[in-house]
């Protein structure tokens, strides 16, 4: 590329990811309970997965519920186990309906009975579904993966009787092997932070934070953060190679 050139723009993320942050803070702000921030929380999902398509994404990743979480008072964790057997008796018919491939990343074990027979369900219902891959991280922790991961090779190296570790083989013993790399990692609310969340995946994702809290998130918000991706120059650790600059002669080099 010459120096005259400007970067190829980038292409719009494929994989989007999403931290849903800002339900506690958004009720606080309007002096309602923490609940109904995550019941608004579960509306912006709503529309922000209905609105993906039509923004060139076929694959969205959105943390649910963390392995954290659990250390929250007892009535909003239960609440928010509320909400997730609500949004698949409501939803799934709907994005099953719209070819919706819905898969549940994290660990099943800690998880009420109902909740992991729900998970299940949703996930033979879309398995065949090829349109749109939608990923919930739930009872998830990107260090918990990571290290459940690392116990599935060390069990598959016992029983095979041989140890060989490539990038590409733990990859694929991720929960989130074989979707799409991720493009682009989204945060709500104002904060810019990870909190252990796809802390594999994230290695040459592009970050956006956004100062909005998430039960105001919609099409206008996610196209937003969209347009800043399409702005980033994506070089995964390399460089193209520039022309010496043409005035600079041999003895002024020397």
């Amino acid at each position: 590329m010459s120096s005259a050139q400007s970067p190829a723009p980038a292409k719009g993320p494929s994989h989007v990811a999403i931290i849903m942050d800002g339900n506690g803070r958004w009720a606080e702000r309007r002096g309602v309970p923490r609940s109904l921030g995550h019941r608004e929380g579960v509306q912006a999902l709503r529309r922000t997965i209905k609105a993906a398509p039509d923004l060139g994404v076929n694959c969205m990743t959105v943390f649910g519920f963390s392995t954290e979480n659990w250390s929250r008072p007892k009535d909003e964790v239960s609440d928010l186990m509320g909400l997730v057997r609500a949004f698949v008796g409501t939803d799934l018919k709907r994005l099953d309906d719209a070819g919706v491939r819905v898969r549940i990343l994290g660990r099943r074990t800690g998880v009420p009975r109902d909740i992991v027979e729900i998970i299940d369900r949703a996930e033979r219902q879309t398995a065949s579904n090829t349109k749109f891959l939608l990923q919930v991280a739930f009872n998830y922790g990107g260090r918990a993966d990571l290290v459940d991961a690392a116990q599935a090779m060390v069990d598959r190296a016992a029983s095979e009787g041989r140890f060989d570790v490539t990038e590409e083989l733990f990859g694929r013993t991720l929960s989130t092997a074989d979707a799409p790399p991720v493009d682009l990692i989204i945060r709500t609310s104002g904060e810019q932070r990870l909190s252990n969340f796809l802390l594999w995946e994230c290695a040459y994702a592009e970050l956006v934070f956004q100062d909005i809290l998430w039960p105001d998130y919609g099409q206008d918000a996610l196209a937003d953060a969209i347009s800043q991706f399409k702005r980033r120059e994506r070089r995964f650790g390399g460089r193209e190679a520039q022309d010496a600059p043409a005035s600079v002669s041999v003895e002024a080099a020397s």
